[in-house]
């Protein structure tokens, strides 16, 4: 294994880890803690942790880690013996970043534009406030969860080998 397929694939696992369980969190104690709250709070504490997380610690970890696990998937495959389970781990990767791209940042733009003080009622683009919200992004939170730890064991187990 060369030196930029350790290094890349030491930092996807890493960053795959770390999101991983940012996401297990949110879906395992804030999501939960913000529904026992008003509609109307939750909608404005979740707009202002979506503000919040648009910064460089995490935006460091979200997409370096995926062009780390870029970099590891390609530099297997041009390897002389490509490793199946890094190529796993950083398609793994790639697909809880793409399903926060596609799924979880659309709903938080929707609810971005959800007017303060609003927690049930129909939203913007049919978000349909708090609950509405609350349900897909919560499912979607929990599978991209799963794909980064998953991803994750694979490409830390991928170095063993």
């Amino acid at each position: 294994m060369s030196l930029v397929e350790t290094v890349a694939t030491t930092a996807a696992a890493v960053c795959a880890g770390a999101t991983g369980g940012v996401y297990v969190a949110f879906s395992t104690m804030v999501m939960p803690a913000l529904n026992t709250r008003a509609a109307s709070e939750s909608v404005a504490v979740m707009q202002r942790i979506n503000v919040r997380a648009v910064r460089p610690p995490f935006m460091t970890l979200f997409f370096g880690g995926a062009l780390a696990s870029v970099v590891a998937g390609v530099a297997s495959l041009t390897s002389e013996t490509p490793s199946m389970m890094r190529l796993t781990g950083a398609a793994l990767s790639l697909a809880s970043f793409g399903l926060t791209v596609t799924v979880n940042v659309p709903l938080n733009n929707a609810l971005a534009r959800l007017p303060a003080g609003t927690g049930s009622g129909a939203g913007p683009d049919n978000l349909g406030g708090w609950r509405a919200f609350e349900r897909p992004w919560t499912r979607a939170n929990s599978m991209r969860a799963a794909l980064a730890l998953a991803g994750a064991a694979a490409l830390a187990g991928s170095l063993a080998g």
